[in-house]
């Protein structure tokens, strides 16, 4: 698309954001309701259009993407009421008489742009929340799955119009002409390179950004753990979407005396899960591009693999992959993997994990496996991280409830539910003050009375 015609779209969002008309509840309500429509109504070609891109299953797509998103707007339209009404709070008797609250307003125009590995889901869901918030809004789905992007545009097309939402497909060109716009706000999830650009580019209008970004999330699997179901828990979360997950186990961090046991568990939920030939597994999807691909084949190291390392580059199919005798100065622990590597560290004690962990970039998401209460206790208040589980993974973002979003350099400001309709709002803070009564003391000239009244009221 050329830059004039996407000024123009921003231009008539900006236009229609100041009308008013996405300022009514019953407005924002009847588009998600509308928007659920045509997802039920889509929802076979959502799911062949990710299995293009992704290969992911039906089971797969509607569990993680396409579920996730309807549960987001049932959520929604259950709470905007509530949400979007004017929140009375105390006001000072230094105020009297006046009434003091804080009103929720959306900010406006807004940018949203997606990545590839959860097409759906990490487009749609911040538009949920950003049209519950009464924002207009523009998507920019990645390039890199353009299947999923053109039903999305469809869906767009069918329920909006280009004034209110619009999609914008393309690659850099149209990203750049996009940041060169101003907006009111930026939601972006993506790499840190390219979160670091626009980042950039908001600074130059000051414009306020989301950025979920990724980063190597660390799965500590302690002495006390129940190794059976520690093993199945991350085998799913880590091997899920064929690893190409922001929040997936990136590596595992555990004690040296369960090594081994935890270890041949792993291979056999590997096995469990996906069959002896998980090439041949129709269920088991696929590497986005050829690009990710060779990039993920070259930090495999074959003499520290233990199970699996087969891969069809035709089919941009790896098997899922374990990893064992890691060390941190080895190329697969020098970048978030994004793909079917487990590689497998060990510590000598839970301070020195706690440590080591500390000294790295923040994660986005952080795991730990453990019985001992009080050990899940330490790391969860001393590990810096952005959110996680304990005794499981990936599922702490499956709930509207809990806000999911990134820390230091895996991102900055969260989403989903009530935290989902904050960050698409600003909220004004404001006091009625009313007129039958105006005290006279914060007036000139002051007087020895006016100074022993203001330090009464303000002690």
């Amino acid at each position: 698309m050329k830059e004039e015609q996407i000024k123009k779209i921003t231009e008539m969002q900006r236009a229609f954001f100041l009308s008013g008309s996405t300022l009514s509840a019953d407005y924002r309500i009847n588009a998600l309701r509308k928007l659920k429509t045509y997802i039920n109504k889509y929802e076979d070609d959502i799911a062949a259009y990710i299995h293009k891109d992704l290969g992911k299953s039906r089971f797969e797509s509607y569990m993680c993407e396409i579920g996730l998103v309807l549960s987001e707007i049932r959520y929604m339209l259950s709470h905007i009421h509530s949400f979007a009404r004017e929140k009375r709070v105390r006001t000072p008797l230094s105020q009297f008489h006046s009434r003091s609250f804080k009103k929720p307003s959306p900010y406006g125009a807004v940018l949203i742009m997606s990545p590839w590995n959860y097409p759906f889901l990490l487009t749609m869901e911040p538009l949920v929340d950003a049209i519950a918030a009464g924002n207009t809004a523009v998507l920019k789905p990645s390039a890199y799955s353009p299947h999923t992007s053109r039903i999305i545009s469809d869906i767009i097309g069918n329920c909006f119009d280009s004034k209110y939402i619009s999609v914008i497909t393309g690659g850099r060109e149209e990203n750049t002409c996009l940041l060169n716009q101003r907006f009111d706000y930026i939601f972006f999830t993506g790499s840190q390179s390219v979160g670091k650009e626009v980042m950039q580019h908001a600074a130059a209008n000051l414009t306020p950004v989301t950025l979920e970004l990724g980063g190597k999330s660390p799965c500590i699997v302690e002495k006390s753990a129940n190794l059976k179901l520690a093993a199945k828990r991350i085998v799913f979360g880590k091997f899920l979407n064929c690893g190409q997950t922001c929040v997936a186990p990136d590596y595992i961090y555990c004690d040296v005396s369960i090594k081994e046991a935890l270890l041949k568990e792993i291979k056999n939920q590997i096995t469990l899960q996906f069959g002896h030939a998980p090439l041949e597994n129709e269920t088991y999807g696929k590497i986005i591009n050829e690009k990710h691909f060779k990039r993920i084949s070259g930090l495999m190291d074959t003499g520290k693999i233990i199970h699996g390392g087969q891969a069809d580059e035709k089919r941009l199919r790896i098997e899922p992959t374990v990893m064992d005798h890691v060390s941190f100065s080895d190329a697969v622990m020098k970048e978030e993997i994004f793909g079917p590597l487990l590689p497998t560290l060990t510590y000598s004690s839970i301070d020195d994990a706690i440590q080591k962990i500390n000294s790295m970039p923040h994660p986005l998401a952080l795991y730990i496996f453990t019985s001992d209460k009080q050990i899940a206790r330490k790391i969860t208040a001393q590990c810096e991280f952005g959110g996680g589980c304990i005794n499981d993974t990936i599922i702490h973002l499956a709930t509207s409830e809990l806000g999911f979003g990134g820390f230091g350099e895996s991102g900055m400001g969260s989403y989903h539910g009530k935290e989902g309709f904050d960050t698409f709002s600003h909220y004004k803070s404001i006091v009625d003050k009313k007129t039958w009564l105006d005290l006279p003391m914060r007036y000139q000239p002051y007087k020895n009375i006016h100074e022993k009244l203001v330090r009464f009221f303000l002690k």
